[in-house]
């Protein structure tokens, strides 16, 4: 007869997405100078790097070259970004109109939030490397609530 134990979550602290990216400096453009993350820790020194840990109100983000430099081809690969799009990473945003007009005001051609199926109100965005971006919240909620 088996002993029953008993169950309990794992105690994580967190949860870090590791994107890989085709360039480097073009992407730490995006993350860091249009959306506002921070580098935390680096591979080496300047924006040409293979790895970053970037930061961002407590949301943490790895990206890393998919190739390394001696072997990175001229183009990136069209079939590679293409699977891309099977990736998307939701964010909390309580204002995405905000959000929506800060984006813009960098520069980046979007359409306005809408009101998903589920009952959010989502801004959908795609990096350079074709990873989808959804900021969204509850449509219910007010702009300052906490959803638990």
């Amino acid at each position: 007869m088996k002993e029953q134990v008993e169950t309990k979550a794992i105690n994580l602290k967190g949860l870090a997405p590791l994107l890989q990216v085709f360039d480097m400096p073009t992407s730490l453009h995006f993350y860091r100078d249009v959306l506002g993350f921070k580098v935390v820790q680096s591979s080496g020194e300047g924006d040409d790097v293979d790895w970053v840990l970037l930061e961002l109100n407590g949301i943490d983000l790895m990206l890393n070259t998919a190739y390394e430099k001696p072997n990175r081809p001229s183009h990136p690969d069209l079939k590679r970004n293409e699977s891309h799009r099977d990736t998307v990473l939701y964010f909390g945003c309580p204002d995405t109109d905000a959000a929506y007009w800060f984006l813009t005001e960098k520069g980046l051609k979007l359409q306005k939030p809408a009101i998903t199926g589920y009952g959010w109100k989502a801004l959908n965005i795609t990096d350079p490397d074709g990873y989808g971006l959804c900021f969204h919240w509850p449509a219910n909620a007010g702009k300052g609530d906490v959803i638990e």
